[in-house]
This record gives C-alpha cells, sequence and structure tokens, in this order.
C-alpha cells in the first residue's frame, strides 16, 4: 500500500472513510484478483493480501533451505514470539492462548477435552457449525452426555431474546455452553458477554465460536466474559490457510485434558494442548506479516468498511418480492456476512445460477434445521460497490424471472 493512501485518508473517521471508494480501490491493489468471477464468498477463507503471501513464500524457502536446523534451534522461540503477538492483538496473556490450525481444531481441544461424565449435559444452537455439532455427538456417544440443542431466532428484537433461548435450555446438569460470537450461516453477530453472564450465573462454563468475529469485529477476547474462545486466522485475519488460535482462560487450563498426550508441560501450562509434532511452521510465521497488514488497515477501517458493504447491498434488496433475507436489518447485530434466498429457488439452484448467468461466487446454505436456506454472500476489503451492484441486479433478475 503506498504510503500517500494513508496521508491522504489521516483523521478521517472510519465510518466516513467506509463508503470512500477510491481510497478502499488502494486496498484493494494489494490482492491480486481473478478477472473469471466475482469473489463473494470470503468466508470460507479469506485471501492473503500480497505481501502476506508474498513474505509467506519467502518463509517457506527459507525453512526448505535451513531445514532441519531451523526447526531444532529456533522455532520454537519464533512460534513463541508469534504467539505473544497473537495474545497482545487478542487482549490476553501469553500463557492463555495457543496458536492451532483452525476453529475446529481450538473446540474440539475443549469439547473433548473435558472430562465428561454420564448424564452431564451441554447447551448448543442448531445454526452452530456442523463440526462442533458432530463432536458433541461424539462425546454423547463416547461418554452419555446429553446434548441440549437451542433455536436462536434469525431477526431477534432485542439481546433478551437471544440469552433467553439458551437460559431456557440450562438444567442443574448442564456443565457446558457453546455459541457463535458471529453465525457463520448468516452473519448475526450474538450477545456472547450478555449469554456468559446468564451462563456463569448458572455456574455453566461458556466456549464461543469466533471464527468470524477475530480481525473483523473490534473487541477483545477476556472483555467477552468466555472461558474459552477459539478462531480461525486464516479467515479474517488473512493468514497462510492452516492458522487458528485458541483461547483458554488461565484458571481453567489445569481442568482440561490433551487431545495428545504430552509430558513436557504442567497441567495447569496452555502448551499442553498443543501438540503439534512436525508441523508446517512457516504458516505459524506468516501469522506474523498477516497482522502487520491487518494493523496497517486499521481494526476499526476494516469493521467498519465491512459494515458499509454488507448494509450496501442488503439494502436495495431487503423487501423486494420473493427475496428473503435471513441476516438481521439492525447494523449493530451484523458485519460483513449476509444470506439470503429467492423464494420457490432452492439454495443450490441459487448459487449456479449466480455463478453461470451472472459470475458471482457465492456457497449454498441449506440448513432447514435452523430455518436457513439461501446463499452466504461474504465480501471482503477488495470488494466493489460496482461488484454488489452487478450482485443486486442479478438477484433482481432471479427474483423477478
Amino acid at each position: 500500500m503506498a504510503p500517500d493512501l494513508w496521508d491522504r485518508v489521516a483523521g478521517i473517521p472510519p465510518a466516513t472513510l467506509a463508503a470512500d471508494d477510491p481510497f478502499w480501490d488502494g486496498i484493494r491493489a494489494s490482492y491480486r484478483l481473478t478477472p473469471e468471477y466475482i469473489n463473494l464468498e470470503s468466508g470460507y477463507f479469506s485471501m492473503q493480501a500480497e505481501p502476506v503471501l508474498e513474505a509467506f513464500v519467502g518463509r517457506v524457502r527459507r525453512l526448505n533451505l535451513e531445514h532441519s536446523r531451523y526447526m531444532r534451534t529456533v522455532m520454537r522461540a519464533d512460534k513463541a514470539r508469534v504467539a505473544a503477538k497473537l495474545a497482545a492483538m487478542a487482549g490476553c496473556g501469553p500463557d492463555e492462548l495457543i496458536i492451532t490450525r483452525n476453529t475446529t481444531e481450538g473446540l474440539d481441544t475443549v469439547i473433548a477435552g473435558y472430562d465428561w461424565k454420564p448424564g452431564d449435559e451441554a447447551v448448543m444452537a442448531s445454526h452452530d457449525y456442523g463440526a462442533m455439532l458432530d463432536q458433541f455427538t461424539l462425546m454423547a456417544r463416547r461418554h452419555g452426555i446429553v446434548n441440549r440443542v437451542v433455536q436462536i431466532p434469525l431477526h431477534p428484537r432485542s439481546d433478551d431474546e437471544v440469552v433467553q433461548a439458551y437460559a431456557a435450555a440450562i438444567t442443574p446438569r448442564t456443565r457446558l455452553l457453546m455459541l457463535c460470537h458471529i453465525v457463520n450461516l448468516t452473519g448475526q453477530v450474538l450477545p456472547v458477554r450478555k449469554v456468559a453472564e446468564m451462563a456463569h450465573a448458572r455456574g455453566v462454563a461458556v466456549l464461543v465460536d469466533g471464527a468470524h468475529a477475530f480481525a473483523q469485529l473490534d473487541y477483545r477476547i477476556p472483555d467477552l466474559g468466555a472461558d474459552y474462545y477459539a478462531a480461525s486466522l486464516h479467515k479474517w485475519l488473512g493468514a497462510p490457510l492452516g492458522a487458528g488460535l485458541l483461547y483458554v482462560r488461565k484458571d481453567r487450563v489445569k481442568a482440561l485434558w490433551p487431545m495428545f498426550g504430552d509430558e513436557g508441560f504442567a497441567d495447569d501450562d496452555i502448551r499442553k494442548l498443543n501438540h503439534t509434532g512436525t508441523h508446517p511452521c512457516h504458516t505459524d510465521l506468516g501469522i506474523e506479516d498477516a497482522i502487520a497488514f491487518h494493523e496497517a488497515v486499521g481494526l476499526a477501517r476494516k469493521e467498519a468498511r465491512l459494515r458499509y458493504l454488507q448494509a450496501y447491498w442488503t439494502a436495495k434488496v431487503r423487501g423486494r418480492p420473493r427475496i428473503v433475507l435471513n441476516t438481521p436489518s439492525d447494523p449493530e447485530r451484523t458485519c460483513a456476512i449476509a444470506n439470503v434466498g429467492v423464494e420457490g429457488v432452492t439454495p443450490g439452484e441459487l448459487a449456479r445460477r449466480l455463478l453461470e448467468g451472472h459470475r458471482i461466487w457465492t456457497v449454498a446454505i441449506d440448513r432447514p434445521e435452523a430455518g436457513i436456506r439461501g446463499v452466504r454472500i461474504t465480501p471482503h476489503l477488495f470488494t466493489t460497490s460496482g461488484e454488489l451492484d452487478t450482485l443486486v441486479g442479478a438477484l433482481g433478475a432471479i427474483a423477478g424471472g
């Protein structure tokens, strides 16, 4: 990014800058984009910006050159340095955070690490990520726990509606409650701290799926009140694929069983949960470059732009005949992600028609048990308002046809 780009916008409030397309065109220039289609599926993982990608390639070459000597001499110190930078960004202590491969690994580490007893209960929602629901199902088969799955309103009128949906499922046998920070299916932002306060008042620990929130929303993990928090760094931080984090509140570390045996660390040392074996450590190092790019843009600017982009297109289609938005209209309950459907068109068919007829790449979301049927639209910093106008026109054509 050119230095004069920052000089031009110094002092401009993030909310004002969010609508400044020429500025964001300058950020877009930091990404290499395919001309074959409009990419509106950044929710799977975020494309690395070119400076991050080139630095990563250099790290791969360095590791290949230095070979085993690097891994036997400085690898651990380098990873500890990166983890400390990540912890500073997350607002927690370095003794409360480890680098993982992804959100699933982090959440599964906690779920499988509990000392479950038959009859123990866990609470989660139908819109949670499928791999997490599968892990709880596995714990039910293996340990005899009871899983209570709740329904969360797609368009809540208040935080209390969400809190009460979880509260109603808690019993004296409930030990763990899991919730999303941002629902991956719809982009709804849940009131994590309020749910955590309610659960803690009932003696229940809280596990948060922060896959889409970290580096998209401006917050510090400990401020949310969660006991455990996992996120993917290859999503909104734009780190190389295969990077994530797990936060465990210091006083919760000791009680967790590691997924892999490692007698090298004490029971209250979070590193006991991070036995990776031989691992592509250049991915861990790439986190450092992703943090640098992220901080150059600025989290407040980034969040404001992502909120602007989502509101830009949803405002143009909300209320149109046959178009159904599965994402709240309240701007405080959303950020970048939204989910849209067309009555009479299956999610798979809608995704196909957007791609084949309009060169727009999305992903179909068909989760009728959660009341969600549509395609997920996930713009990023490289997305232009013109591309979103193309989406609006495509949805109108499909709904009108």
